[in-house]
């Protein structure tokens, strides 16, 4: 089986809750939650990259950029990025018809990893199947769906990807 790489961007799924301010934020080491996410799941064979950890709301194409950079820099040709639910599509659609052979998976979830149940479990597993049985493109797995970059839509009243 070839290795897949995890690249970690931010979004929702690393975020913790700051018992000072009262928020979601990133932790403060700067660590991913999917270390943890994929312990659980007993699933030890993913490359692990940090490329940024941005709320996605905040990322603009400089940002885009630099994961596009990492896609590219990436040994491996199955990868799964870590994004907010936000700009997901955008993203996406940033990088399609950039990765040249490989396949590109973005995931994220609705609800932080670290406050249970989450959706990020989930979305990171299906992610792993979907990077693993797809052509090479760019696609987002959300919800038990897979899409193409171009059919990325976030339903912010139902609260899913449709």
């Amino acid at each position: 089986m070839e290795t897949i790489a995890i690249l970690i961007t931010g979004g929702t799924l690393d975020k913790v809750h700051n018992t000072l301010t009262e928020t979601l934020t990133f932790p403060k080491d700067k660590s991913s939650q999917i270390t943890r996410l994929l312990e659980l799941g007993r699933c030890a064979y993913p490359v692990i990259i940090p490329v940024l950890q941005e709320d996605s709301l905040n990322l603009c194409d400089e940002g885009r950029a630099a994961i596009l950079a990492a896609v590219k820099a990436c040994a491996q040709s199955r990868l799964i990025i870590t994004h907010g639910t936000g700009t997901m599509g955008k993203t996406a659609q940033y990088l399609e018809g950039k990765t040249g052979d490989k396949t590109v998976v973005l995931t994220g979830s609705m609800r932080p990893f670290s406050l249970g149940k989450s959706d990020a479990g989930f979305n990171v597993g299906g992610a792993l199947i979907a990077a693993q049985t797809l052509p090479a493109g760019v696609y987002a797995v959300m919800n038990g769906r897979v899409f193409k970059a171009s059919e990325i839509k976030k339903d912010v009243q139902s609260g899913r990807f449709d």
